[in-house]
């Protein structure tokens, strides 16, 4: 062997140091220690001033427990079904761009929210979150049918499909809005805000994060139903039915998430393509770094809408929009460099 072509380390019998793997091993800890240190931040952070020297007062203590624990753990809820959602629908579409909010899947959700306001004014939460649910379980299965029927030569055109049908869904949501003098209480959906969030009103949200572990224990289907129809259906695996499982997740998060909380956007489009981009395709591996990097930008987003304008507060779905928007035309961008038209 030619010395030149061989390390220093190699020649002398030393181990060569496996820094990337060191560099991976140190990541997730250290994510950890950032999700932890923006919990604390957002549990102190408010308009109520609550500090660690006045936090164990009676004033303090009570609105540290119906405000802010609640709020935090309706963050915390919501951002990892949203971006797990999206996480599904990319694996079982194929494709890069969607999400519950650029498939329609929540803007159904809204049409569900309104036809209970409409038909049955003072139904309980729970029939609402069903409505919205069926309501999104339907709307997401219309966009699937239509994708598998229409030849697509880009993967841009998925999502642009999904967009077109939910701005005709909310433009018939609107227009019965108006209709019904419900305009306001559908402004509130959309603003997708955790001002509201309270103890008693965040509980619902213990929903989805069954639907986090429920996507965990599918997640190596979830995988081999991403290599498509045929190899899925070849392997063994029944691909009907776990696209009907997948598809039935993402519609009780978003319907679940849509009537506690309301709408957020991007943010199941965002999270997954930064872990993939990094990690690869497998869907359970990917699972912690997407539930830890979605707080931690939902947390961030939060902060940022409590912090700016405070004492008053900007909905984290407005945040979330232009961060997501933002992405959204980086993923694009760099989709463009890889495709030819």
């Amino acid at each position: 062997m030619n010395p030149t072509l061989t390390s220093p380390a190699a020649r002398t019998g030393a181990a060569v140091p496996a820094r990337p793997v060191l560099r991976r091993r140190l990541a997730l800890p250290a994510l950890v220690l950032v999700v932890v240190a923006l919990l604390v931040a957002s549990l102190m952070v408010g308009g109520y001033d609550i500090t660690f020297a006045n936090l164990f007062t009676a004033d303090a203590w009570n609105m540290f427990l119906i405000s802010r624990v609640p709020r935090t753990l309706a963050l915390v809820f919501a951002g990892v079904a949203m971006s797990v959602s999206g996480v599904i629908m990319q694996v079982l579409t194929q494709n890069r761009f969607v999400e519950p909010t650029t498939i329609g899947t929540s803007q159904w959700a809204g049409f569900g929210i309104l036809v209970m306001l409409i038909a049955v004014p003072g139904a309980s939460m729970m029939l609402r979150m069903s409505v919205a649910t069926l309501f999104a379980f339907v709307g997401t299965l219309a966009f699937m049918a239509i994708v598998r029927r229409v030849s697509l030569q880009s993967s841009i055109v998925v999502p642009l499909i999904g967009i077109m049908l939910g701005a005709v869904v909310s433009a018939v949501t609107v227009y019965l809005a108006a209709t019904f003098d419900l305009l306001q209480a559908m402004d509130t959906w959309r603003s997708g805000g955790f001002s509201s969030i309270v103890r008693g009103a965040y509980e619902p949200l213990w929903i989805v994060a069954g639907t986090t572990v429920a996507t965990f224990f599918l997640a190596d289907r979830l995988t081999v139903a991403g290599l498509g129809r045929d190899l899925a259906t070849n392997v063994g695996l029944r691909y009907e039915r776990v696209v009907l499982l997948g598809t039935l997740v993402v519609a009780v998060a978003t319907g679940v998430t849509s009537v506690v909380v309301g709408f957020l956007p991007f943010l199941g489009l965002i999270v997954p393509n930064m872990v993939s981009m990094v990690r690869g395709d497998d869907v359970r591996k990917n699972l912690p770094w997407v539930a830890l990097v979605s707080v931690a930008l939902i947390l961030v987003c939060d902060l940022i809408g409590r912090v700016v304008i405070a004492p008053l507060e900007l909905p984290v779905s407005v945040v979330l929009g232009t961060v997501g928007s933002v992405g959204f035309i980086a993923l694009v961008l760099r989709q463009r460099r890889h495709v030819t038209y």
